[in-house]
């Protein structure tokens, strides 16, 4: 029953049985795929146990390391926080349960959701990188581990991961879904979102997390619920200036995808972002340096050795940024996110590629987030999709992005897109 997908899981009168098939694949495939760095069977197997209705019940979830739970350590993958336990839920984590969702169990984070990498594999091929920094949120849901996992992004650390491991990810508008109870790396670009194997089963979980304020300083955005696959969507494709970057397989795969996309009936145009858009990257680096060194600093000085190189570097990048340059940059912030929902007025989305292209080889790099940059600066919806398989045999997609707040037009457009791609449903490891 792992197999199924979300919509055909709760259709199902047997909650129990899926979610009892989820753990044995994952208790099966954990030695090889090193998706999770906490697994309590025994706690896993209680929530089963008093298996609460709702309307995911016997849904298994995976939660990134970095968000709270009350049942099993959160240890951002680093050692500053070894054997660290929350005396309570995140938020999005309490919510999850009270709809009748079970923690699987804790996955794997790059080290406090910056570079360094853990153990996780790409389950399409065990010699390369998931991507990160949600390694084994991705990972877990591309192997049928779980059917939904949790993670977040600060630059590219789950539209990057979801497109290596060939499943839907989602990251909503910023704000959307509350942080309280989740490490933050720099506030103002932290997101929480979802890893799916189909847009549908992300339309299904997404709006039950949407619309609620729980003290995060980001204003709630209103809930939607009709996800229904739109009429033929109006899409861009962006043009940005980085493109240079982009493999020929990845490049090729988006034109096929949006001659596919025409040929269905989708009007596509031309946008190339206008030049004021070139300082994204700068800007959304000197933002997250910054604030990262206003998370970790006093525990790292307290600590010394404890934090891996990366992070180290990165902190120390943050103390030298100029407090002019961070108040430039969070003026383009708000500045560019007016300009892009003027440029993307008459379409429902742009299209663009979620990553240079395949997973790279090897787990010492998680590959570049240079393609989720944008939208993640902006504080704009976006999602990535399987969309064909590259010269390696590994997974590329395309990625969606619309204006703040449409997250529902967003989704919308994406599922007219994945219907009218039709591929083959596919979990790695099978």
């Amino acid at each position: 029953m792992y197999q199924l997908d979300l919509r055909d899981g709760l259709a199902r009168d047997t909650p129990r049985e899926w979610a009892e098939s989820c753990l044995a694949r994952t208790l099966t495939l954990e030695p090889k795929l090193h998706a999770f760095v906490t697994l309590d069977e025994g706690v896993t197997r209680k929530a089963i146990d008093t298996l609460s209705s709702g309307p995911l019940a016997g849904v298994t979830v995976g939660v990134k390391d970095i968000i709270d739970t009350v049942d099993l350590p959160t240890q951002m993958g680093s050692r500053l926080f070894e054997g660290r336990r929350a005396n309570q839920d995140a938020w999005i984590v309490a919510r999850l349960k009270s709809l009748g969702a079970i923690v699987m169990g804790k996955t794997v984070t790059t080290e406090c959701a910056w570079r360094t990498p853990g153990a996780t594999r790409n389950p399409w091929n065990l010699d390369h990188t998931p991507g990160g920094s949600s390694s084994g949120s991705a990972a877990s849901v591309a192997a049928g581990c779980v059917p939904v996992a949790l993670g977040s992004q600060t630059l590219g650390s789950m539209i990057r991961p979801a497109a290596f491991c060939g499943v839907v990810g989602f990251k909503p508008s910023f704000g959307a879904i509350p942080r309280t109870g989740v490490l933050p790396v720099a506030p103002s670009l932290d997101h929480l979102g979802l890893f799916a194997r189909s847009v549908g089963d992300v339309a299904q979980v997404a709006p039950l997390l949407f619309g609620q304020n729980d003290g995060d300083a980001v204003p709630a955005v209103p809930a939607w619920y009709d996800v229904k696959t739109s009429d033929a969507p109006v899409l861009a494709r962006v043009r940005t200036a980085r493109d240079a970057l982009v493999s020929d397989a990845q490049r090729a795969l988006i034109d096929e995808v949006q001659r596919k996309f025409e040929g269905a009936g989708a009007r596509i145009v031309e946008l190339t972002l206008p030049p004021e858009f070139d300082a994204v990257w700068e800007a959304a680096r000197a933002i997250m340096a910054a604030e990262a060194y206003q998370v970790h600093r006093d525990r790292i000085a307290a600590m010394p050795g404890k934090a891996g190189e990366a992070l180290v570097a990165l902190v120390e990048e943050g103390a030298v940024v100029a407090p002019a340059i961070l108040e430039a940059s969070r003026i383009l912030q708000v500045s560019l996110r007016t300009r892009f929902a003027a440029l993307t007025a008459g379409v429902d989305a742009v299209l663009t590629q979620p990553a240079i292209g395949e997973a790279p080889n090897g787990l010492g790099d998680t590959g570049d987030p240079v393609f989720c940059t944008p939208w993640t600066f902006l504080g704009v919806p976006a999602i990535t999709m399987p969309a064909g398989v590259g010269p390696n045999g590994l997974p590329l997609g395309l990625q969606l992005a619309t204006r703040w707040g449409q997250d529902v037009q967003l989704l919308r457009a994406a599922a007219w897109c994945e219907a009218s791609l039709a591929l083959p449903r596919q979990i790695a490891l099978g």
